[in-house]
């Protein structure tokens, strides 16, 4: 698993390891397009409600996103004025920007979905949207078979369905065994791997990609291993803080295609885009940290 991450970065070194610094890339799996293992999300943390030092404070933290070989930004409607604030702040960024522009639809209603998908795009400003998902299964048959129809014209490239609640779970498998989507988003961490079950085996059969939400669990993580140490074996895969091994370990599932961690801060946005540089833990090094964290 290590060596496949490293391959697909293309930066694979002497002896199956990827170089330090330097982004690791895992393929989406209806298409072989490569992505960075670590995006960013919005929920919260870019509804700012006019604030204009948060704004600008925003823009650094989307600044070193991108500096840190950023690819997917992830977005909803439902998501306050993070939409809005993401389009103001693309046109900001200095140097290359390799924008994988996700968001959702969250409505009822074919024509309201439509309606709303395009406000979307003039909010962002893109001439259209990489990956548009089904915002927690909400009329999802309708609106699958809009998008289906967007990507088939090419107004999207991906089609994708989320959930952040495990009661949607049983829903979830059976849309996915039924019905072609390109990705899924879930939450799955150390502290909660429900997703391991079923979710995750049936996004490997299917060819989904996944996406993963809450990999701190909203911070209940940290709060577990507050003012303890990072364990000194983590270096064996780079590992320098709490919020790489939680990063590392959630993307290192060789179902994952990558995690959508959210945060206000330039520094936590630093280290959480370094999880995605170097080494993934091998499946040996994960049951360590499964059962490591348990213990705690």
């Amino acid at each position: 698993m290590q060596a496949s991450a490293s391959l697909a970065a293309g930066l694979l070194l002497p002896g199956g390891v990827a170089a330090a610094n330097q982004t690791i890339r895992k393929a989406i799996p209806s298409s072989g397009e490569l992505l960075p293992v670590i995006g960013m999300g919005t929920s919260r943390t870019f509804e700012t409600g006019g604030d204009a030092d948060m704004l600008a404070r925003l823009g650094e933290v989307i600044q070193a996103f991108f500096d840190h070989g950023g690819g997917m930004i992830d977005s909803s409607p439902m998501y306050g004025s993070a939409q809005q604030v993401i389009g103001q702040l693309l046109p900001t960024i200095n140097g290359e920007k390799n924008l994988f522009a996700a968001t959702k639809v969250w409505t009822r209603g074919r024509e309201s979905g439509l309606r709303q998908m395009e406000e979307s795009r003039r909010l962002w400003g893109v001439e259209r949207f990489d990956l548009m998902q089904i915002h927690n299964l909400l009329d999802w048959e309708t609106h699958l078979e809009s998008l289906l129809q967007m990507k088939a014209d090419g107004t999207i490239r991906y089609v994708g369905i989320t959930t952040s609640h495990g009661r949607d779970h049983n829903a979830l498998e059976r849309i996915l065994q039924q019905h072609p989507f390109d990705f899924v988003q879930l939450t799955y961490n150390l502290g909660n791997r429900e997703a391991e079950s079923r979710l995750l085996p049936i996004a490997q059969e299917r060819g989904i990609g996944v996406i993963v939400n809450r990999p701190f669990q909203r911070g209940a993580l940290f709060r577990k291993v507050k003012g303890k140490p990072v364990p000194a074996w983590a270096e064996e895969f780079g590992c320098a803080s709490w919020g790489q091994f939680f990063l590392k370990f959630a993307v290192s599932h060789p179902a994952v295609t990558c995690a959508i961690p959210a945060t206000t801060k330039v520094k936590h946005m630093r280290d959480n885009m370094q999880a995605g540089w170097g080494q993934l833990p091998d499946p040996e090094q994960r049951a360590r940290m499964i059962t490591y964290f348990a213990s705690l």
